[in-house]
């Protein structure tokens, strides 16, 4: 059965293998606080959907309870542990019948035939005032007919490749949402330089050319547009052997599994 991912814009993603729907860090709005999403669509409806979601950190772009508000009773939420703590408004989604759990690395979550294990991210995730080591950043491999790594927000950090292991398919943060990226993040270069540690067949580029800052259009505007085609080319010299799919908001890509 392939396994098909939609990127839906940012760090949000669609992936679904065996039957199952993993919806990844769902920022489903047209508006965040200072941010305004300036390309693609608005998510449908059914971008919400989804039996399990992955919430790889704490930052309000990556954790958004409005988002996470349009999730139907009964699916099941992983977060970093000591979220419910830092983000009160996890509790009334908890009271709405999400199945909310927390996690660390090393934790891992069965989905009928897929399992989902938390590994490392090199990124301060925290939600102020909570400091850095109550609720850590994460990445997810989800594991059923093809295996895929989520990194969800990271710097490249030593035993990365060995934290996540062997993998099929690799979806990279390769920009932001600001003129400037501050430690701990991936931007296109070291994104291609994390593909090469991975070593997966595939590789999807994510949280980039979605939301900008506004009245900032005019300020670096290549760090909007460019990092796609920037991970491209970087990758097509720092790991060639790797299928790089570009895709535009709302658009899917299917997944042979390896035989």
């Amino acid at each position: 059965m392939p396994v098909e991912i939609t990127w839906w814009g940012h760090a949000t993603a669609t992936v679904v293998d065996s039957g199952v729907r993993v919806l990844t860090d769902p920022l489903l709005v047209r508006r965040l606080a200072h941010l305004r999403r300036r390309r693609g669509a608005l998510p449908p409806p059914e971008a919400a959907v989804a039996d399990l979601v992955l919430v790889s950190h704490l930052h309000a772009d990556h954790l958004h309870p409005r988002s996470l508000a349009l999730l139907a009773p009964g699916t099941r939420l992983l977060v970093p542990r000591g979220a419910v703590r830092a983000v009160p408004g996890l509790r009334r989604i908890a009271a709405k019948g999400v199945r909310l759990t927390e996690v660390v690395p090393g934790d891992e979550v069965r989905c009928g035939p897929v399992v989902v294990r938390a590994v490392p991210a090199a990124h301060d995730g925290r939600r102020l005032p909570y400091g850095p080591r109550r609720a850590p950043a994460l990445g997810y491999v989800v594991r059923g007919e093809a295996t895929t790594y989520f990194a969800g927000d990271t710097g490249l950090f030593d035993g990365m490749a060995a934290a996540v292991g062997p993998c099929d398919v690799a979806l990279l943060p390769v920009g932001g949402w600001g003129p400037y990226l501050g430690p701990g993040h991936l931007d296109a270069g070291r994104a291609a330089r994390a593909l090469a540690r991975l070593a997966p067949r595939r590789a999807v580029p994510v949280h980039y050319g979605t939301y900008w800052p506004i009245g900032l259009d005019a300020v670096r505007p290549h760090e909007f547009h460019a990092p796609g085609e920037e991970f491209v080319r970087h990758a097509a010299r720092l790991a060639p052997e790797v299928a790089v799919d570009l895709l535009d908001h709302g658009q899917s890509v299917r997944l042979e599994p390896a035989r």
